[in-house]
């Protein structure tokens, strides 16, 4: 009893270490931008990731009690219902919450890892394994201060599901068939893309089973727990159905009924559709297409989102190294050092999904790095305790541990330090959509891409047309065709997408029976657009936008918000619009370069990748080629902070044209097409066609136009 309860303290007291470490390690970014103003809104750290405004926006609706219909607020998501929580419980103001929690949940991922090595006998190896997974690059990246994500529990969570695994494996105590069931119910609240993990952790058990344990039929009912956990039903029905089973399971005249109970819950799971998501999942992650084709209707094609998001692409080795255990000598050593503890305790064999998961970062996208990072972690942790065992001495030994720990913690440590995100947006952006939340109203729309949609849905309290998590190629197509198009095509489709946004939730409303008994299609905006205007073929339609054609009823108002910050990106806003809806086909890429780092020498103005523009014969050396310039223009921002612009017409048969934005110190060299588009007249020259749009907010961070037809 007295070594029970020594191992008990030993254990609490590395958890706290390895906590508090965790927590300490967080808090550097918070030091080092301390007296940062611009980071920072009415006195306080504004969060760093898009996605979080999303929960953050959802969690002030809960505990407003007010979210008007079709605002897409997540008030039905864990992450804002348990922010919502802490806000209303804890005695922080909000912003404090959602700025600590991914530290405080985030650094929960020590306690799994320690108990796991408790079932092993080595809690040292917890302790390092914790100190290190807590702070390795993409764990740290994901969960640092400020980082409010599901990120926050996304590891943390199927950690504890592998503890239980391991637990109820080694034991076959009844108590872990329950724990491993509401570890997949909690995981599958938490985060609903959970089911693919929680599969593999099912296949995995069922052939350990079948290679070393067949006929221990705890296994069995682990399993069909397991299985009943992951169902395609309601959270509420399979929590239910989870203490039916443990109850029948905890009547021993039951068991020979054990295999039974298996083979109906794997039916369930396929029944209820369970296996669905699991590959829609692989589908979007693994199996990327560039355009997606409509299944129905005119089979309009669209450019595939999956192409342009940066964690879905392919990354070289070393950074895959790098984002897993720190350093590539860091990494190598996990590896072997998992494969000898597998060696030496198999019950570690069911590790391999989190590591399977996030090696699958090498053709999927670096965000998957983050699930193999505190398994790994266990690898390169037990080389270390090894190493150790071989010292002559105590104290020898401690100095191992220390030392071979402080090696590889060192550069995660030094990426932390190095780590300087920025917040999204800065204080002065942040002004921007302050004032105006004064002037819009909750039921008016927002047209911007979906970088904004969120923060500007959580600072601005309006709607919008696409964010973080709406943004398929069928709705991002209106709204890049509104931003990189002129004028009056651009005004056109802003009115027509709101309004057709709006009748499809009215639609989808009235007819949610109809829709699900006779799997009727709905169809995108702009194929609603095509039809109803009498078009077959959306490229007449789109033509038509340059006519007199008659628009839908005003229902709201409807505005532009244009931030400087979109240059960066506008090419790839583009790319959604820019494409043959009929055919699929991509057009010719617009031209478009923005230079922040140049040179001049005498009359030639070195624009960076063999661009050079001659100031006094008024042309531009692209790929070589040196071609005339049709205008060059200089804007400039005064005290008072209004714009002035000097436009030169040079050549007017030309097709290229240079714009200095003095004031940004930034060149932007462009073709016709996007000279005329709606974000360069609106935002770069503010030269707006009055009868179509309003200014509202004008700024050098931003711009925000109302919509007048």
């Amino acid at each position: 009893m007295n070594n029970l309860t020594k191992e008990t303290k030993l254990t609490l007291l590395y958890i706290a270490v390895a906590f508090l470490f965790s927590v300490a390690v967080r808090m550097i970014w918070f030091y080092q931008f301390a007296d940062y103003e611009p980071f920072k809104f009415n006195g306080q750290f504004m969060i760093n990731t898009n996605d979080g405004y999303c929960w953050a926006e959802g969690a002030r609706d809960i505990l407003s009690g007010v979210s008007q219909e079709n605002d897409l607020s997540p008030i039905t998501t864990a992450a804002s219902q348990l922010t919502a929580l802490f806000a209303y419980i804890l005695p922080f103001s909000f912003e404090s919450i959602i700025l600590f929690m991914p530290v405080i949940l985030g650094s929960l991922v020590v306690i799994p890892i320690i108990l796991i090595a408790k079932s092993l006998d080595n809690l040292e190896l917890g302790l390092v394994a914790a100190l290190l997974a807590s702070i390795a690059w993409s764990y740290y990246n994901r969960t640092m201060i400020g980082y409010y994500d599901t990120d926050m529990l996304n590891i943390v969570l199927p950690m504890f599901l592998l503890w239980s695994i391991i637990w109820a494996v080694k034991t076959n105590e009844d108590k872990y068939l329950i724990i491993t069931a509401i570890d997949i119910l909690i995981y599958r609240w938490w985060y609903p893309q959970s089911y693919s993990l929680e599969f593999s952790f099912f296949g995995l058990i069922l052939l350990y089973t079948l290679i070393w344990d067949r006929k221990n039929i705890y296994n069995y009912k682990l399993l069909a727990i397991m299985m009943v956990a992951m169902v395609g039903l309601e959270g509420y029905i399979r929590a239910i159905l989870v203490l039916v089973v443990f109850y029948i399971y905890k009547q021993k005249q039951f068991d020979r009924y054990a295999y039974y109970i298996l083979g109906a819950s794997i039916l369930l799971f396929f029944a209820s559709g369970g296996f669905n998501p699991i590959w829609s999942q692989l589908k979007g992650y693994v199996f990327k297409d560039a355009i997606s084709v409509g299944e129905e209707g005119l089979k309009l094609h669209f450019y595939s989102v999956m192409q342009t998001v940066r964690e879905a692409g392919h990354i070289p080795f070393e950074m895959f190294a790098n984002r897993i255990s720190g350093h590539v000598v860091t990494f190598v050593i996990s590896v072997g050092g998992f494969i000898y503890l597998v060696y030496r305790h198999k019950i570690m064999l069911f590790g391999l999904p989190l590591i399977g998961l996030g090696f699958l970062a090498y053709v999927g996208g670096l965000r998957f790095t983050i699930y193999a990072v505190p398994v790994l972690a266990f690898g390169a942790a037990f080389l270390i305790t090894e190493t150790a065992r071989f010292m002559p001495t105590k104290r020898l030994k401690f100095l191992t541990v220390t030392a071979l720990s402080m090696a590889v913690l060192y550069p995660n440590i030094a990426h932390v330090q190095d780590y300087r995100v920025p917040t999204v947006f800065n204080a002065d952006e942040v002004k921007i959509l302050d004032r105006f939340k004064e002037r819009a109203g909750r039921e008016d729309y927002v047209v911007a891409w979906w970088d904004y949609g969120y923060p500007l849905r959580y600072y601005s309290d309006v709607k919008t047309l696409i964010d973080g998590g709406k943004h398929r190629g069928a709705v991002n197509f209106p709204v890049s065709f509104i931003l990189t198009h002129p004028q009056e095509a651009a005004a056109k489709m802003a009115r027509l997408d709101v309004e057709y946004t709006e009748k499809s939730f009215k639609f989808t409303e009235e007819n949610k029976e109809l829709i699900k008994d006779k799997n009727l299609t709905i169809f995108s905006n702009i194929e609603q657009m095509t039809k109803d205007y009498g078009f077959s073929d959306t490229n007449d339609f789109l033509l038509s936008l340059e006519s007199d054609i008659e628009l839908p009823q005003k229902t709201r108002d409807v505005y532009l918000y244009l931030p400087y910050r979109m240059l960066d990106i506008y090419p790839t806003v583009e790319m959604f619009s820019n494409i043959d809806l009929m055919s699929g086909e991509m057009k010719k890429r617009s031209l478009f370069y923005v230079s922040k780092m140049f040179k001049q020498e005498q009359n030639i103005v070195n624009l960076g990748q063999g661009i050079l523009f001659d100031t006094q014969k008024g042309t531009i050396t692209l790929s070589n080629q040196t071609v005339p310039i049709k205008r060059f223009v200089q804007t400039s921002y005064d005290k008072s902070i209004n714009l002035s612009k000097n436009i030169q017409m040079l050549n007017p048969t030309a097709s290229v044209n240079i714009i200095y934005m003095s004031s940004y110190n930034t060149f932007l060299v462009v073709d016709e097409k996007t000279y005329n588009s709606l974000y360069i007249q609106l935002m770069v020259l503010e030269e707006y066609d009055k009868t179509l749009f309003e200014e509202v907010i004008m700024t050098p961070h931003a711009k925000v136009y109302k919509l007048k037809i």
